[in-house]
């Protein structure tokens, strides 16, 4: 499946294959994502494009299937170095190997390290810290919502 949607999506090198879930109900998940973001319309057209595919190749027996193509929210996790790249700037939660919690503003990605600008305290007393996480380390990481 994996080569499918990769095949699907690779005219468009912005776009890429984050994660496939397929659950025993054949229902499957799909999320692609864009170095600038994917529009709903480019969704809209992808699933409906593979949906067409997997129906007519007979990819599920009786065409007892169901497809959801989207882009992850932001409820999920980062899951790729590309999201990450994508992500600069933003505030993140990052939860290490260990259990420790990690907050700020994510500041720079290298291949094997995220950078994170940390600020604890209020007003003259605030406190900047550049922390850098190496991947390996790093058990989630996710972006925060910030109002």
């Amino acid at each position: 499946m994996e080569e499918r949607v990769v095949s699907l999506i690779g005219a468009e090198k912005d776009l890429f294959l984050v994660e496939i879930r397929v659950k025993p109900t054949n229902n499957l998940k799909i999320y692609i994502d864009g170095d600038q973001g994917v529009s709903v319309e480019k969704l809209v057209f992808y699933n409906r494009k593979l949906y067409r595919q997997l129906e007519e190749e007979g990819v599920f027996p009786d065409g007892d299937f169901s497809l959801e193509l989207s882009s992850p929210g932001l409820d999920e996790p980062l899951k790729m170095h590309r999201q990450y790249v994508k992500n600069i700037g933003r505030p993140v939660e990052v939860i290490l190997n260990d259990g420790i919690k990690q907050e700020g503003v994510l500041k720079a990605v290298t291949e094997e390290a995220i950078e994170v600008e940390s600020t604890t305290g209020k007003g003259k007393k605030a406190v900047t810290t550049q922390l850098t996480i190496p991947f390996i380390q790093i058990k989630s990481t996710k972006i925060q919502i910030k109002f």
